[in-house]
């Protein structure tokens, strides 16, 4: 009879336990779906705050109005470049294309003067020669209201290569144009901005600063550093009245990379208009909400599965 006793005692005991053990472990996972629940409702109220209401209802004070009457655009002959002041222009921005390539611009120069009633300016300035391009562009703005600094860089179309690969021209070259002087750009429009209390800067680099990419080496590493520069920028400039946006676009259809349109790569003027309305929302965003939902699936993906699909598709 004691034993029987006994093994009763010790199955209740057991089954305490075990009914200690499922409710703890259903509480934890019901916290856990909660969580991710919050953070969803999190990321699709920020999506709909960035990407739908500004277009939905605009601000009623122009662009113009809250940064300035100029746009310091570079590198002015990227189509993205070109499509971006072309809205801001719409909005009565007159524009300075800082650019290597004077056929590229020819065409928007020409035709917005026309179509907006806007100033256009063209400064041919070869940064890879030396720095004396900085004072011709010092020159040119001074005594105007610059408003915005747009600085984009556009994703080269080439194949993957390892470091070693790249001819040591063609490294020099990107590293500067990707990185110093888009440095020295925003330090030269910072001063005017700083002295009125108003203006913006937009660096526009692309989707590769989220992940490493294999055969891409100085690619993400270059739009990550501009990415970072225009956090810490925010960080050191936006309680004086400065405005520093990020912008990290994914593909783009255009003529040089000959890639087809589609809801996920969308027309140079199409991503321009989606992101010139995240204007004063957002200070880091990709602009184009399709782009915003890749985004966050890339970031989903675990390292070691990027990895192993970068080496998949490089090979």
């Amino acid at each position: 009879m004691a034993a029987v006793d006994s093994f009763q005692f010790l199955y209740k005991e057991i089954a305490r336990s075990c009914s200690f053990y499922y409710e703890t472990l259903a509480l934890v996972g019901a916290l856990y779906t909660a969580s991710k629940v919050v953070i969803l409702l999190r990321n699709v109220c920020s999506l709909v705050g960035v990407h739908f209401l500004p277009r939905i209802f605009p601000k009623k004070k122009k662009l113009i109005h809250r940064f300035g009457d100029w746009a310091v655009v570079y590198d002015g002959a990227a189509p993205v470049a070109l499509a971006y002041a072309e809205e801001l222009a719409r909005q009565g921005v007159s524009i300075i294309f800082i650019t290597v390539d004077p056929d590229a611009v020819r065409d928007m120069t020409a035709s917005l003067p026309q179509v907006y009633g806007v100033e256009t300016v063209v400064v041919l300035a070869d940064f890879s020669l030396d720095q004396s391009a900085l004072k011709l562009v010092q020159e040119v703005i001074r005594g105007k209201d610059i408003g915005f600094l747009v600085n984009c860089v556009e994703e080269a179309v080439t194949l993957p290569q390892n470091l070693i690969e790249v001819n040591e021209e063609a490294l020099m070259r990107a590293v500067n144009k990707t990185t110093v002087v888009m440095t020295l750009m925003t330090r030269l429009v910072l001063p005017g901005m700083l002295q009125r209390s108003r203006g913006a800067v937009v660096n526009i680099s692309t989707g590769a600063c989220c992940k490493p990419l294999l055969g891409r080496v100085v690619l993400s590493a270059s739009m990550g550093y501009l990415d970072h520069f225009s956090q810490a920028l925010h960080l050191e400039y936006s309680s004086k009245g400065i405005f520093i946006q990020s912008l990290v676009p994914f593909q783009i259809a255009s003529t040089r990379g000959k890639l087809k349109e589609s809801s996920f790569v969308p027309k140079p003027q199409v991503y321009a208009q989606h992101a010139i309305s995240t204007l004063g929302v957002s200070h880091r965003t990709t602009g184009y909400w399709p782009h915003t939902l890749q985004f966050g699936l890339i970031r989903c993906i675990p390292d070691w599965m990027w990895v192993f699909g970068s080496r998949l598709i490089n090979s």
